[in-house]
């Protein structure tokens, strides 16, 4: 991969740039005016991973990207600084080598750091080495976790040593006033550009208020980072996700923000849409399926936020029994597909540019579709 280049200056053309492509591709299908979400230019990641590499009594950071001489080899590229990652993750990053740096037993076999931030600046850095953590190591890591006023988590082959706890909050002040707490768990996805996440969730709750009579669908919930957000827009919401981690997440999140009309089911966006066909068809399904009493539910909207492979053919089939959809894609190749099935049925009513990685050609789209009346 490429290690990115970050030149604030330039940042207005680079978001142009993504602004031009997006509404370029997706012109024919009669969208109206793209809505674009900028990025801070420089410091916007809450998390990043780097490899730690040794060289005689140095270590330092490192990356590797494709050599421009050599495309089959890659270089090491030393990071000293990364100016993408967040303000607490560039202060860490000299804090955190140079107590390694003379300590042999947190050193050893040390070959990668991964820091999860916070906005408000909470830290958690996990090491992970290519041996086993003992005793030693602990009492040595409960020491920089102090001195760094971090939380510190050690990882080998087949062991997890957390030291205090495997999370940190976040809490995100949306333009409406209102502000939601999340568990991010060291390890799991969770969206790493906060800012950019802010003005998705408040993008997401504008374009689905008014629909407290209908209920929402969510597939691919995650964490519950929508589920959270817009659960006080709808009567009730059942979200699915396949994650056994992510499914835990989103049960502590709901709970923290006190969302009581909330559901999460652990299982497949595939899983449901069989539950609702054989709902349709007066079946019985599997006693998970049963459980959540789809009779009781009468879903308007659906929000779906997949893979960058997007929904194959038969998931998106399903979503034309929806009033309206919300679409959050990660890959505008893969959106544009989908849109293109869905397109005699459903119209675009609002479309959205979340730019979650700048210096990159990632686009992260927002899309709200609503049922065609003719």
């Amino acid at each position: 991969m490429a290690i990115p280049v970050v030149e604030p200056e330039h940042y207005p053309q680079q978001l142009k740039a993504k602004r031009d492509t997006i509404t370029r591709r997706f012109a024919h299908l009669h969208p109206p005016p793209l809505e674009v979400f900028a990025s801070p230019p420089s410091h916007f990641r809450q998390r990043c991973e780097f490899r730690l590499w040794h060289e005689g009594d140095d270590l330092f950071y490192a990356m590797f990207e494709v050599d421009p001489a050599d495309l089959g080899s890659k270089k090491i590229v030393r990071l000293d600084q990364y100016p993408v990652a967040s303000r607490r993750i560039n202060e860490l990053m000299p804090q955190l080598i140079e107590a390694l740096r003379g300590d042999t037993v947190l050193r050893r076999k040390l070959f990668q750091v991964e820091f999860l931030t916070t906005l408000a600046g909470e830290a958690l850095i996990t090491l992970i080495y290519h041996r086993p953590l003992d005793d030693t190591w602990e009492q040595k890591a409960r020491a920089l976790q102090e001195r760094l006023n971090v939380m510190i988590i050690g990882r080998a082959r087949k062991q997890r040593r957390v030291l205090e706890r495997d999370h940190v909050w976040e809490r995100l002040a949306l333009d409406d006033d209102r502000e939601f707490v999340y568990q991010q768990v060291e390890n799991s996805f969770t969206q790493p550009n906060a800012e950019v996440g802010r003005k998705m969730l408040s993008w997401a709750r504008e374009v689905t208020r008014g629909s407290q009579q209908g209920d929402l669908v969510e597939l691919y919930c995650g964490n519950g980072n929508f589920t959270v957000a817009l659960a006080e827009n709808f009567r009730r919401v059942l979200a699915t996700e396949i994650s056994r981690t992510a499914v835990a997440s989103a049960q502590v999140n709901l709970a923290a923000n006190g969302i009581d009309n909330a559901v999460v089911a652990r299982m497949s966006a595939e899983e449901f849409a069989q539950a609702l066909a054989d709902k349709k068809a007066g079946e019985k399904g599997g006693r998970r399926v049963s459980a959540m009493a789809l009779e009781d539910y009468a879903f308007t909207t659906v929000l779906v936020d997949p893979p960058r492979a997007g929904l194959d053919e038969s998931s998106c089939e399903q979503l034309r029994d929806y009033s309206r959809i919300v679409y959050i894609s990660c890959n505008p190749d893969t959106l544009l597909i989908n849109l293109e099935q869905l397109k005699d049925t459903h119209a675009i009513a609002r479309m959205a540019l979340f730019d979650q990685f700048p210096w990159t050609d990632h686009c992260e789209c927002g899309v709200l579709l609503e049922r065609r009346t003719v």
